[in-house]
């Protein structure tokens, strides 16, 4: 478990700030990346920034590693050199949050048959109008947890012939995950504030500087 990511949760001025900022923050990245009024897939990119942002905030830049090898897939970022993975997921229930994106339905299986958790979760669960949350989920969690279900009951391997771009935790799997005793949570309440959008503003600005 990295002590720094739970004392995080333990600093009663950041969490309060958390609650306040997160959901305004999530709700610009939406409107930063719709089109139409559908919300585009570069969502997850900005929301994943958004949580790196609130790490070199917290722990200074020196210390939030943003330039991850491609060799390392699952992990986001480093917090003073400890590995972790962001995750967002929007609605009621933990379904359908993804340990790796593919379309190769092989590739699946064999992750399955090889994977095992080997770094901490940063789990943000967006629940627009009703109560979510920001979850840490130690290492140590997801290793007891694997251990005692086993992968079948801990991954949740995609339909053949659909295309759901992705190997998921299997939905009871996350849920006790997050109700372990190592885990914490920032509860959140996810309102919707009024904002005045403008998606050229910023770059009209630019073009009329000299």
């Amino acid at each position: 478990m990295s002590n720094n990511i739970k004392m995080m949760f333990e600093d009663d001025k950041l969490t309060e700030k958390i609650k306040s900022h997160l959901p305004h923050l999530f709700q610009l990245a939406e409107l930063e990346s719709s089109r139409a009024g559908k919300i585009g897939m570069e969502v997850g990119s900005l929301r994943e920034r958004i949580i790196i942002a609130l790490l070199i905030y917290k722990f200074g830049e020196a210390n939030v590693e943003t330039q991850i090898p491609i060799t390392e897939p699952e992990v986001d970022v480093k917090v003073f050199g400890q590995p972790i993975s962001i995750k967002t997921i929007t609605g009621r229930r933990f379904g359908g949050v993804k340990l790796i994106w593919t379309v190769d339905a092989q590739k699946a299986k064999e992750f399955r048959e090889t994977y095992y958790p080997h770094c901490d979760i940063l789990l943000v669960k967006i629940n627009w109008d009703n109560v979510g949350g920001f979850y840490y989920i130690p290492l140590e969690a997801q290793k007891k947890l694997f251990d005692i279900v086993g992968r079948e009951k801990y991954i949740k391997l995609p339909k053949q012939g659909t295309n759901p771009r992705g190997v998921e935790f299997a939905k009871d799997a996350l849920s006790s995950l997050v109700e372990d005793d190592l885990s914490k949570v920032v509860e959140i309440y996810w309102h919707r504030s009024k904002i005045d959008y403008n998606p050229y503003k910023k770059w009209v600005d630019y073009w009329r500087k000299d």
